[in-house]
């Protein structure tokens, strides 16, 4: 047998699956999926109906990134953020915008994968801690097709709010301008798990936030990726102030 046909088939989402997790897609979980997972997207379609958007701020850069089609952009924002976010980039989606998200390739990620997926969007399933170097190429690939690449920038595992260096790595390899995405809720439900997941209330009134675009030069040297990691995290933490600040006066401050 050739080294070729050794070599595993990163293709399968399997085998992208952490070795330490002792988790699979069992047949109890795939019959669970099969039938939960209408439901849940039920659920949130009415709960995400029901939200009252206060204001978008940054609304004029959102319309110039759906409407430049020439170019590919690298949305960001923290998984605690991520329901009102990704439902920000699904209307950016139904307008022209080409999206890819990078999900877990964990079995937690197969229902984001199949909702996005529903929306019309592209999946890369990877992460940073075992499938790194597929996932980048893998969002290389993505853009130079032009398809935008969106990321939770502190997820899989966290910390929590910390900007990780391989969005950095990827925005910079692809020539993709980073996008800060921020939101807040008045009303909200927070999961006991490590990035406090926020779902917001029915009828929550929310505030949507984006950010310029932070461009990262191909001919950056990684010493000075930093600079841009902290950028990038200091600009997202930045509008989420921006954004609870915009729910207590009714205008951004």
């Amino acid at each position: 047998m050739t080294d070729q046909q050794n070599r595993p088939d990163f293709t399968d989402v399997e085998s992208r699956r952490s070795f330490r997790s002792r988790r699979g897609m069992s047949i109890a979980r795939r019959v669970y999926y099969f039938f939960g997972l209408p439901l849940l997207r039920a659920i949130f379609f009415l709960l995400s109906r029901s939200y009252r958007v206060q204001v978008v701020i940054g609304s004029e850069i959102a319309d110039h990134i759906v409407a430049d089609t020439k170019n590919v952009y690298a949305p960001c924002y923290w998984h605690q953020n991520h329901v009102l976010c990704s439902n920000m980039i699904k209307n950016w989606i139904s307008r022209g915008f080409k999206a890819c998200f990078l999900i877990s390739p964990s079995v937690d990620g197969e229902v984001p994968e199949r909702v996005a997926r529903s929306w019309g969007a592209e999946v890369i399933r990877g992460s940073a801690n075992q499938t790194g170097a597929l996932a980048l190429r893998d969002m290389q690939q993505v853009m130079k097709r032009g398809v935008s690449v969106v990321t939770t920038a502190d997820g899989p595992s966290g910390p929590k709010y910390e900007f990780k260096a391989g969005a950095i790595l990827m925005a910079r390899i692809g020539g993709a301008p980073m996008i800060p995405l921020a939101c807040a809720a008045d009303r909200a439900w927070y999961l006991k798990r490590w990035d406090d997941f926020m779902i917001p209330k029915p009828f929550a009134r929310v505030v949507l936030a984006v950010g310029a675009p932070i461009e990262i030069p191909r001919h950056t040297p990684i010493d000075r990726m930093e600079d841009y990691r902290l950028q990038m995290q200091y600009a997202i933490n930045a509008l989420m102030a921006e954004s609870r600040q915009a729910l207590k006066y009714g205008e951004p401050r």
